[in-house]
């Protein structure tokens, strides 16, 4: 029997969706339902002095416009397993945060009822000036308390003597704009109220946290609150939290008696529910001639709300990827008129993005090449936790494998020195680096029918990842099973528990439940065959027992055999097993990353040619559908660092390009082919999930430093302040 795992199986649920038979949210035909559409606040600060709600109530369609007068009372959530991160509820006051804040919300018989009621909504405002730019509020940052990553001030040794005793040091700062999800299935609501008892379908990463959110905000009991997301059009973490618009549908179905659907608008998601804050970092690195790095200094500020202070961008990658003795990481906020941030795809990135470009800075200062640099300063343990093992790290061999596949020893390392024609071209590379687990586990259950065939269920997303795909695998290779006799479901909080899809932590959680459930189930399975006197395996010692293919052997007499299906059918009664909720270790997936650019000197317009990326993420469970992850952050780095910038009005507070002409995404002409390896090596720490690591959110850490830095070996000039745009290629003078 070939392995299922590690096998790079087509997803099982990619015909449902070319096809258009795969329902997401918004998709959800539910019979009587009315349509919700949110009206926003034009203010950043401020308050509402008057609502006219007169012509939207007398428009065609329309059942009712809910403002902060009529709004059903909510409850702000805050109980363990809630996962609502404002501190605000809106229409329960008149208080203005931001703009784009709810200010009311208009139901009808349909959309496109609701959207023109919505636009004939008249509201006035006590306005006051909003204070919405970082820079200009620097001198405002405060160190908030300890949040989802711990302390945000963290010291090891004595960074000031590591700085004094270095031989060079660069002291550098860097900037990146707001950044915003734009998943393809923008955030949708479906609430229905059966008596007492309600469901949601919902756009959502964590269907537990959703339904634990919305019990306490509305005061109901959980066990009658039940929450489905069977697909999800890309979550990104916009949709691991829940958000105030869920909430309000929810509240008004029940007020009103009859199923309601709310589907953001693309301008709506921009304020709706989070982005990737801008932030200011400096970074202080000290190191000796040879390398050695003696300090890293890394404060890094960030644009939060004026009611909500939680970081996402966490350090991690300087307290955790290399060997240096003195090291500080401060994590520093600014209170503005906008709206709260929230997890976004990698929040590491940000500080890797800065600490690997400062670092190919300092290379350039010690003249040395940049994986040298990074070789030199190994950590094979955790240097942020007194150097205890990592359940296993392969970078070393990740840095050798993707220099050679990437040509990295033809790199000519004076900048400006490449070139083809008049085209100047650049090499860079960086480290890719991101914690996966530590979270709490998943719960499964597993049911074997008298037919053979095995349904597992868990209450978890699949993003778009490949869950579907590559949970089925673990299944079906845990019971012995083909791929085809095995259904695998998730989305509905009738299943077993699941953490959020957040955080890398989905195939070491979810995939560790799962290989337990099916175990125990396989264990039963053949416990009943040896026990049974009609089975030709009767009698046989259970330790002399393999599944493969949906057939028992005995190992020492292969013709001696039997099926599962006949099996469970002569027992009549299906095999079921469960497994229960095991916290996950933490992991550690690392990478290298390298990249070529081709940058025109008289237009500034820089192209990315060639992306490679080495990986160490554990076992791979499926190739096809981890390469694909790889490719994503790869895309996702050339927006980051080359396109991709939400802006924001400083005098009003109002973001400005709130849809995808403004807000630029990479498209397929912006994106060379992706090459992408595997050291592909269990990681003992989770024997449970096959050795396998979540990874999902790992290449875009190193992927955006790598674009950068080849973007300074091609023309010499370094941009600290992403995007890296035209204007600032060519700026002062441009290039030669």
């Amino acid at each position: 029997m070939s392995p299922i795992v590690g096998s790079p199986l087509a997803r099982v649920d990619g015909h449902a969706k070319v096809t258009g038979a795969a329902t997401y949210t918004a998709d959800t035909e539910i019979r009587g339902a009315l349509h919700g559409f949110l009206v926003l606040s034009t203010v950043a600060n401020g308050r509402v002095t008057g609502i006219d709600v007169r012509d939207a109530e007398r428009s065609p369609g329309v059942v009712a416009v809910f403002t902060h007068r009529n709004m059903p009372e909510l409850v702000m959530p805050t109980a363990q397993g809630t996962v609502y991160w404002k501190r605000v509820v809106p229409l329960q006051d008149t208080d203005i945060h931001h703009s784009g804040q709810p200010v009311a919300y208009v139901v009808a018989e349909n959309l496109e009822q609701a959207q023109h009621a919505a636009s004939l909504v008249r509201v006035s405002y006590d306005a006051r000036t909003p204070q919405a730019d970082l820079a200009e509020a620097m001198d405002e940052a405060y160190v908030p308390e300890p949040g989802l990553k711990g302390p945000n001030d963290i010291t090891r040794g004595d960074p000031a003597a590591g700085l004094a005793q270095a031989d060079v040091r660069v002291d550098v700062g860097y900037t990146t704009p707001m950044h915003h999800h734009n998943a393809l299935e923008p955030s949708a609501t479906a609430a229905v109220w059966h008596g007492e008892k309600l469901t949601v379908y919902e756009t959502a990463q964590g269907v537990n946290a959703t339904k634990a959110t919305v019990a306490e905000a509305l005061g109901v009991p959980p066990a009658d609150v039940r929450v489905l997301s069977r697909f999800l059009g890309g979550g990104f973490g916009a949709k691991g939290p829940v958000w105030p618009h869920t909430l309000i549908t929810a509240a008004i179905a029940r007020e009103l008696g009859r199923p309601v659907k709310l589907v953001l608008s693309r301008a709506h998601t921009y304020t709706s529910h989070g982005h990737r804050p801008e932030t200011h970092q400096r970074l202080r690195i000290g190191a000796k001639r040879d390398g050695t790095l003696t300090a890293i200094e890394h404060i890094t500020t960030s644009q939060v709300s004026r009611t909500e202070d939680l970081l996402f961008n966490t350090s991690e990658p300087t307290r955790m990827l290399y060997a240096c003795p003195n090291v500080r990481v401060t994590q520093r906020a600014v209170r503005l008129h906008l709206p709260a941030p929230s997890m976004m795809r990698s929040p590491e990135v940000v500080a890797s993005h800065g600490l690997e470009t400062a670092l190919d800075e300092l290379s350039y200062e010690l003249g040395m090449d940049p994986v040298e640099l990074r070789l030199r300063n190994y950590a094979s343990g955790n240097p942020d936790d007194d150097g205890a093992p990592f359940g296993s790290k392969h970078l070393e061999e990740c840095y050798r494998r993707g220099a050679d596949a990437f040509g990295w020893s033809k790199r000519d390392p004076r900048p400006r020195s490449m070139r083809e024609g008049d085209t100047l071209i650049g090499w860079g590379m960086a480290t890719a680096a991101h914690t996966a687990g530590g979270r709490p586990g998943a719960g499964a259950r597993v049911v074997i029918s008298t037919r053979g065939k095995a349904t597992v269920q868990v209450a978890t997303q699949d993003v778009g990842t490949g869950t579907y795909t590559v949970m089925s695998q673990v299944a079906a290779q845990s019971l012995g099973l083909d791929i085809d006799d095995v259904d695998f479901e998730l989305g509905d909080t009738a299943y077993p528990y699941a953490f959020v899809s957040a955080a890398s932590a989905t195939v070491p959680g979810v995939g560790a439940a799962v290989n337990r459930a099916c175990a125990t189930a396989r264990r039963a399975l053949i416990d009943l065959t040896v026990a049974d006197t009609r089975s030709p395996l009767h009698g046989v010692p259970a330790d002399r027992i393999t599944v493969e293919d949906g057939i028992l052997h005995d190992t020492d007499r292969r013709t001696r055999r039997d099926t599962v299906r006949a099996v469970i059918a002569r027992h009549g009664v299906p095999v079921e097993a469960t497994a229960d909720p095991v916290f996950i270790p933490p992991g550690y997936s690392t990478g290298a990353c390298f990249a070529e650019v081709r940058v025109d000197p008289r237009l500034g317009r820089v192209r990315v040619t060639r992306m490679h990326g080495f990986f160490d993420a554990g076992r791979v469970l499926n190739r096809r559908t981890l390469r694909s992850q790889g490719m994503g952050g790869a895309v996702w780095a050339v927006g980051f660092t080359l396109s991709e910038h939400t802006m924001v009005d400083p005098h009003l507070g109002r973001i400005v390009n709130p849809n995808l002409s403004g807000y630029l995404v990479p498209v397929n002409a912006d994106v060379p082919e992706v090459h992408m390896g595997f050291v592909d090596k269990p990681d003992p720490a989770n024997p449970d999930a096959l050795g396998a690591r979540g990874f999902g959110e790992t290449p875009m850490t190193g992927m955006t430093a790598a674009i950068g830095n080849a973007v300074y070996h091609a023309t010499g000039r370094r941009v600290r302040d992403l995007p890296i745009t035209p204007d600032k290629i060519i700026g002062e003078g441009g290039v030669r």
